[in-house]
């Protein structure tokens, strides 16, 4: 079957998430992907939102974590301080991954959501941190979702938003952090992981029709492309859940 470069990205997010995971999400396709991995991989796992809304029904995609809809069928509703404190205690929050969105990424997956150019007269301005500096900090495992353009790979940041594995191993424990940070990068070219002895990003898998060349060449900085593997395509069933329960008005996708 056809399928777009983000119903591609989407399904590789969702494999990502297993069945015990509790998932930490906002909106857009982060939110699609824990929606699709809870019907297709993942059926015990759980979505909560930082509204405080846990493991809603989600018959209908909320278009934001303030949406009425994120609190239908909910197991709970609660509030934004719940929400965060679920999330950084590692006694019952060892099982939540966070899925994250950036403007740019380095290679040991620290991400910047401020700024493009000097901090006190940016090129461009963003939204900065929101709740993307304390889920990266404080969760067990995140994804990120970047479009993959040379830009958005660069060597140094412009500005560091929130800390992945900041420079190397040990590096989050000696800034008085928890163990974690990204684990995969997911983009809508390929997807990378991060070597468990270097922290440093690698080329884990590429999409039908690219090539780990053309990947590098939309990177500033080099990655391990030894492991790379051709990415197993959406199967038919994965996008018929994709397209007919998950977004059927395609919403977002």
């Amino acid at each position: 079957m056809e399928y777009t470069l983000k119903e591609m990205m989407t399904i590789m997010a969702a494999r990502e998430i297993k069945n015990d995971d509790i998932v930490f999400c906002g909106t857009g396709i982060s939110m699609v992907a824990a929606m699709a991995a809870k019907q297709i991989n993942a059926p015990e796992s759980t979505i909560f939102f930082e509204t405080g809304a846990i493991d809603s029904k989600l018959d209908e995609i909320p278009m934001a974590v303030g949406d009425p809809r994120v609190m239908y069928g909910a197991a709970s509703n609660s509030g934004l301080l719940e929400a965060f404190a679920t999330m950084q205690n590692r006694s019952t929050g060892k099982h939540v991954i966070g899925i994250l969105g950036a403007a740019q990424v380095d290679k040991f997956g620290n991400l910047n959501s401020t700024c493009i150019g000097d901090y006190f007269q940016p090129e461009i301005r963003f939204s900065g941190s929101g709740g993307g500096c304390d889920v990266a900090s404080f969760v067990p495992r995140c994804l990120i979702f970047m479009q993959h353009e040379k830009r958005k790979f660069p060597i140094t940041l412009d500005y560091l938003t929130s800390p992945g594995h900041l420079d190397g191993p040990g590096a989050r424990e000696r800034a008085g952090l928890l163990p974690g940070g990204p684990t995969a990068v997911i983009t809508n070219l390929g997807v990378m992981y991060f070597d468990e002895k270097t922290k440093e990003m690698y080329l884990a898998g590429y999409y039908p029709g690219t090539s780990p060349q053309q990947i590098l060449e939309n990177m500033e900085f080099s990655v391990d492309i030894s492991r790379a593997v051709a990415a197993e395509p959406p199967t038919e069933r994965e996008l018929r859940i994709l397209r007919e329960k998950v977004d059927p008005h395609r919403l977002v996708l």
